[in-house]
């Protein structure tokens, strides 16, 4: 039997009083129950009656009208009672009791009936999505959409956390966990929140240049533990944000204004800005030193990084980003699977959970006779034989018991992989098979059933399979970790219905940024199915100028672009020609010796024209 969470021990408080302490009112009994239940599991969560309300007492009988005895002798702290051991194929009823903080308890509520069975491979699937859904409807701030970092009381939230969390919810919207209203409410309300709160400025605050800092206050929304201004985990929320612009399709004004918000935050981002040393991308940036002195090189999850900054109908990453980040690649041959290493599965899932590969190339790819998707396979492939070989002879690895990842470790959180060998220790990690559901259904499938039967005491709780286990040291974790629970629920519907893949390459924004990084197959368009980038004003700054001013313009197609400069008489006073990529574009034009006035600019791209006035005034 696991009781998960904080425990208090019966001392102060009996199960069964019921007289007052200190004048406070009896405790009215939790409300809105919910049950998922599994083989030989269930998982009963409820809402608080009483906002008095300090735990509860959980009772059970095998008869609904009683008598109820107590199923545990601590008061739980969680709203939520999660068991272990029940045998299947007998109805038992629970009723749950309120205690508030003057140690009274309330009246038992009504019971709540659980029928545990055997499951078919399909309701074992829907076990596994709907308990990690719940944590990312369960473990969030309703009022601004902030997902915690991890399951523990005070948790911060996390920018990637909500990324994931934000195709979560229309998968509990399609699969019939929660209404359409309620789930398009809180994306609004995430959006709104990420949309309002000021970036143009550097400080504490929740972001900055269009980027959002790796871990948020969950209840303020600000920056915390000195966490870094994260371009990776920026583009995970980036990659929620615009799944969500082409699954809200509405004509509602609610749904409208997802999609609005949407490219707003979007069109945000500086990617040219977070490239100091382009055309790779930085990992972030700190207020108190700058952008960090690291790049994204080398495979990992930061492909789809790459790919909405080349999707960029703003800031756009140039197309040579692709090619050099390509060009830090590893390919290797391990356990007779070739592919490009990356130990870790997540650097395998995070980007396959939002662009379908399948049958897709870049020129890297298509030289190998191979795509992503069969790149991930071949990786799973190869950790899975390498489970099986166990070179370092831990307990129960093998055909059924593999998956290795970053997560929590016995006294820490630790990136691991394998092959090669990248700091296993023996830790095994759910996510990792249910991560590769899509490439590997059949061999993740039995890997997370064997997790499920076989540590279901230790490893079961609130919302599904743990973070990871130790075999060998008979080490569980006690947490659930956001982005780690995303790829559970996400690529398994990628697998079932491919829900997320079907909008997401709906987007513009992930269209372009593939179709600039050389990618071809089906489901990559042509420049003639891409909509055009709406042509804008040109912007000069400073303006008025003293020496320098930045012309900066968003283009809406590839090609040569003349930007010329005329005094009031309407004489030439500069001329530059340049080819250009469609997005953003900057001219910085050298002022100093004209005369103090007002000049025209006018630049000519593909058969438009668009003009601007600076001023020139003297120093």
């Amino acid at each position: 039997m696991n009781t998960f969470g904080f425990t208090i021990l019966v001392g102060m408080v009996v199960a069964g009083m019921s007289s007052g302490v200190l004048g406070q009112a009896v405790p009215a009994p939790p409300v809105n129950f919910s049950v998922r239940t599994g083989d030989k599991t269930a998982i009963i969560r409820w809402e608080s009656g009483d906002r008095t309300t300090l735990g509860y007492y959980v009772y059970w009988s095998t008869n609904p009208t009683g008598p109820f005895t107590s199923r545990t002798s601590v008061m739980q702290t969680q709203p939520y009672w999660v068991d272990t051991s029940l045998p299947n194929d007998r109805t038992y009823y629970f009723a749950i009791s309120a205690v508030n903080t003057s140690f009274t308890e309330g009246e038992k509520s009504q019971p709540i009936a659980v029928t545990p069975k055997e499951l078919s491979d399909e309701a074992f699937l829907d076990l596994m999505q709907q308990t990690a859904f719940d944590f990312f409807w369960y473990e969030a701030n309703p009022e601004k959409g902030l997902i915690r970092d991890r399951s523990q009381r005070g948790s911060h939230a996390s920018t990637a956390s909500v990324g994931f969390g934000l195709p979560a919810i229309a998968v509990g919207i399609e699969r019939g966990w929660i209404t359409r209203e309620a789930g398009r409410k809180r994306v609004l309300n995430t959006l709104r929140f990420f949309a309002d709160v000021p970036t143009d400025q550097p400080s504490n605050g929740t972001g900055y240049k269009g980027f959002y800092y790796h871990f948020l206050n969950f209840t303020g929304g600000y920056r915390e533990w000195s966490s870094e201004l994260s371009t990776i985990d920026t583009a995970l929320l980036l990659a929620g944000i615009l799944f969500s612009k082409e699954y809200f399709s509405g004509n509602d004004a609610e749904e409208a204004e997802i999609r609005s918000l949407a490219t707003e935050i979007n069109n945000r981002a500086d990617w040219n800005w977070a490239s100091p040393r382009s055309p790779r991308v930085s990992h972030g940036w700190k207020p108190e030193t700058g952008l960090l002195p690291y790049d994204w090189a080398g495979y990992s999850e930061a492909s789809i990084l790459y790919i909405i900054g080349l999707g960029s109908p703003t800031h756009p990453l140039p197309a040579s980003s692709w090619s050099a980040w390509t060009s830090s690649y590893g390919w290797q041959t391990h356990y007779g699977h070739s592919f490009v290493i990356f130990p870790p599965l997540f650097g395998h899932q995070y980007s396959h959970v939002f662009i379908d590969f399948r049958g897709i190339k870049d020129s890297y790819m298509a030289a190998r006779g191979s795509d992503y998707f069969e790149n991930s396979r071949r990786a799973t492939l190869a950790q899975r034989a390498y489970c099986i070989a166990n070179p370092k002879k831990f307990t129960d690895y093998g055909e059924n018991l593999w998956g290795i990842t970053a997560s929590d470790i016995q006294g820490g959180y630790k990136a691991r992989g394998a092959p090669p060998d990248w700091s296993d220790d023996g830790t095994l990690n759910p996510t990792a098979p249910g991560g590769s559901f899509p490439f590997t259904p059949t061999e993740s499938l039995a890997a997370l059933r064997e997790m499920y039967n076989r540590y279901r005491p230790n490893l079961w709780g609130a919302y599904g399979l743990k973070d990871a286990f130790n075999p060998s040291k008979n080490w569980f974790a006690s947490d659930f970790i956001g982005i780690d629970q995303g790829p559970i629920v996400l690529m398994i519907e990628n697998h079932r219905t491919g829900l997320i893949w079907k909008h997401m390459m709906k987007s513009e924004v992930i269209q372009r940024g593939l179709r600039r990084a050389g990618f071809k197959g089906p489901g990559v368009g042509n420049d003639s199915e891409l909509p055009p980038i709406e042509t804008v004003q040109a912007n000069g700054y400073p303006n008025p100028f003293v020496t320098d001013v930045r012309l900066q313009i968003v283009l809406d197609q590839d090609g040569k672009a003349t930007l010329e400069v005329f005094d009031v008489q309407g004489r030439q006073v500069h001329r530059e020609e340049k080819y250009v990529e469609r997005g953003e574009q900057h001219w910085l034009l050298n002022g100093a010796d004209w005369p103090s006035g007002v000049y025209l600019v006018r630049i000519r791209h593909n058969g438009k024209e668009t003009f601007s006035r600076v001023i020139r005034q003297s120093d």
